[in-house]
């Protein structure tokens, strides 16, 4: 039985995170590069848990859906593409974890040399970019799962 509930909060998590990077990405990357390196440093460690606490908002639903999806469309031809969306988004955890987490921390920590900051700054928003795009993938197969 194929669920529409579980197939829209799959759809609206996933694109819903895609916003939120996309926002982060340009808004506060473009901010965080006019910034000179200390400052940029300083501003993290005081900010940083307020960008946080947007990424579970929207990859909790994300994944409940997705899971909700895999689950009800079990048997069905559409099935693999919310496997294939749920893999996007496990990327897009794994990224985080192994990068982005380690790379936060060191930005928020104060240890960072201020003359590393700039080349640290742009590797975070080029993988950043790679982020948006599975985010953004995830939620387009996730509405070709949906027209069947």
């Amino acid at each position: 039985m194929i669920d529409p509930i579980a197939n829209s909060i799959a759809v609206i998590g996933s694109a819903a995170f895609s916003g939120v990077m996309i926002c982060i990405g340009v808004t506060l990357g473009g901010f965080w590069r006019s910034l000179p390196p200390q400052d940029f440093l300083d501003w993290f460690a005081v900010n940083n848990s307020f960008v946080a606490r947007s990424v579970p908002m929207t990859v909790v639903p994300a994944f409940l859906g997705l899971g909700g999806s895999i689950w009800t469309d079990r048997g069905t031809t559409d099935a693999w593409l919310w496997g294939l969306s749920t893999v996007c988004m496990a990327i897009v955890m794994v990224m985080t974890a192994r990068f982005f987490v380690p790379a936060n921390r060191a930005f928020a920590g104060g240890k960072l040399d201020t003359r590393d900051v700039p080349r640290q700054l742009q590797r975070w928003l080029s993988v950043h970019a790679v982020r948006i795009a599975l985010g953004l993938t995830a939620a387009i197969i996730g509405c070709i799962a949906t027209q069947g």
